[in-house]
């Protein structure tokens, strides 16, 4: 759906993809975080990048008492700070050039959600600005609000006719930040309500997860190469770790995260959705309904967690990066006696041919010693028959490590005899960072998500049926984790690996253990 339009000036080289079509996009919840630091410098990154069309307009909207100007001086100076303070707005500081080209398409429009007249003014501002900039009527709506605005904001817009689709001569998209639901009932009451009035086509559930450059290479490193595939299966694989440790606690977001949790915050989309991508079938083709068909697969194949599968932590005083934490209970707006969980560890089990027998750990905590982020894949032992009668009495592990933050990468570990008289084995480890081998680009993670949603590409969003399917694998712990009391909780440090229990989850299958968070081998 991209075009031949002109694009905005470019600080890079000329890239192979083409800047997207003709449109506008409306930012609800303009004057919040997300937009001042993800939203608006990815847009930045894209038109920097040469990939956001010169016949683009921007229209942002809230309840805040701003003007245009007062709305675009705000947001120069968040670009400011973050080039000053090393941010990953761009890679040299902003250029003005840039900057004065997508500032300048930018309108503000002050109004409540819940008013009818702010979707009329809307339309007014829309038509306006289709005029002014030859976007197509092609818009990109973008609902950066918390999630209880989700169905009420659509059903506004769908009132004044502004999710209407006339007959391919223009489109309509509407993003939708997480969370999507909070248990599977809410998550299918919402498809209901936003399904009355859009298509699934027209509708982008987002996960900042997928944006990153080595989640989407884990597709192309299993399927463009030979060696890989044949060894993909439970034949050779033994077991896969997913981890997601954070550094943060719950910092100011207390009230939102009692409410919330470790497993309705993280599992069902980002854990889950890094599942699929190594656990998938090979699609036919990279078209989005192939790609994710494979992936509804995956998850169809799990069988509902049971509460004897997973483990559940809090954190407690400690220190975290040599910065004092205290207990999670002590937060800001947390009660005293709080029994949410800031950690979350399941063992999960695919029935399929390739993966059955296979399990896939999977875990994610706040205030742990690092910000790590990595698929760790073990394979199965080689016999050690041949080995009897020398000095190789163990053989170490086989993994091939996904690294996602913070530096992205892959590495492969393997045995290798040491140098010297006799037979002794010793692991090695070949690895790739993303950063040695490619330039540097800035990159929020959001500038590949923002730019498919544009060219009409949903491969990286989950329909309803996949989020659906999410939330039903949790929901016997969501169940037993509501009614049944944790009695140890604070159970693990900040500045720790988690709880205890997460490792016996491990040692009882086997004798396998966790990988240490920041593994260098």
């Amino acid at each position: 759906m991209a075009d031949d339009a002109g694009s905005m000036p470019t600080t890079q080289s000329e890239l192979a993809v083409r800047p997207a079509g003709p449109c506008a996009m409306v930012i609800f919840g303009a004057g919040g975080d997300l937009t001042k630091r993800l939203v608006v410098p990815a847009l930045y990154n894209l038109a920097s990048s040469g990939l956001l069309p010169r016949d683009f307009a921007l229209i942002g909207v809230d309840a805040a008492d701003l003007t245009t100007d007062q709305w675009r001086q705000r947001l120069a100076e968040m670009m400011q700070q973050s080039a000053k303070g090393g941010g990953e707005f761009s890679a040299d500081g902003t250029n003005p050039e840039v900057w004065g080209m997508l500032s300048g398409r930018m309108t503000y429009l002050r109004g409540d959600f819940g008013e009818a007249a702010t979707f009329t003014r809307l339309a007014d501002v829309l038509a306006e600005t289709a005029r002014a900039y030859g976007t197509g009527g092609n818009v990109l709506f973008y609902l950066a609000v918390a999630d209880r605005f989700f169905g009420p904001l659509t059903e506004q817009l769908a009132a004044a006719g502004l999710v209407d689709e006339q007959d391919g001569a223009r489109w309509r998209r509407v993003i939708v930040e997480k969370p999507f639901g909070h248990d599977l009932a809410s998550a299918r009451a919402l498809n209901t309500r936003l399904l009355k009035i859009l298509t699934e086509q027209q509708i982008y559930r987002i996960d900042h997860f997928l944006g990153k450059e080595t989640v989407q290479s884990i597709m192309a490193v299993r399927f463009a190469n030979g060696f890989f595939e044949p060894v993909w299966n439970r034949d050779h694989i033994d077991h896969v770790q997913i981890t997601v440790a954070e550094t943060v606690g719950v910092e100011r977001r207390g009230r939102f995260y009692e409410q919330t949790g470790a497993l309705r915050d993280m599992v069902p989309n980002h854990l889950f959705q890094l599942l699929t991508m190594v656990a998938m079938e090979p699609p036919t083709g990279f078209d989005p309904d192939a790609v994710r068909n494979r992936k509804a697969d995956v998850l169809n194949a799990i069988p509902p967690v049971q509460p004897s599968c997973a483990v559940r932590g809090q954190y407690g005083r400690g220190q975290v990066l040599d910065r004092a934490v205290d207990d999670y209970r002590d937060e800001p707006d947390v009660a005293a006696d709080s029994n949410t969980e800031t950690y979350a560890a399941l063992k999960l089990e695919i029935d399929t041919w390739r993966w059955a027998g296979v399990p896939f750990y999977l875990r994610t905590g706040k205030a742990m010693r690092k910000r790590w982020t990595e698929i760790a894949i073990r394979f199965r032992r080689a016999p050690l028959s041949l080995f009897r009668g020398t000095d190789a009495v163990n053989l170490g592990p086989n993994w091939l490590v996904l690294q996602i933050q913070p530096d992205e990468g892959i590495s492969l570990q393997f045995d290798v005899k040491r140098p010297g008289q006799g037979v002794t084995l010793a692991p090695v480890r070949m690895s790739l960072l993303y950063k040695d081998w490619f330039p540097a680009m800035p990159n929020v993670g959001y500038e590949t998500l923002i730019y498919d949603c544009m060219i009409g590409d949903a491969t990286l969003f989950q329909r309803a049926d996949m989020v659906e399917a999410g939330w039903r694998i949790v929901q016997p712990l969501q169940e037993a984790w509501a009614v049944e009391k944790p009695a140890d909780f604070p159970n693990y440090q900040a500045g720790g690996a988690g709880p205890a229990a997460a490792d016996e989850l491990l040692a009882d299958d086997d004798g396998r253990g966790w990988r240490p968070i920041n593994h260098n081998s």
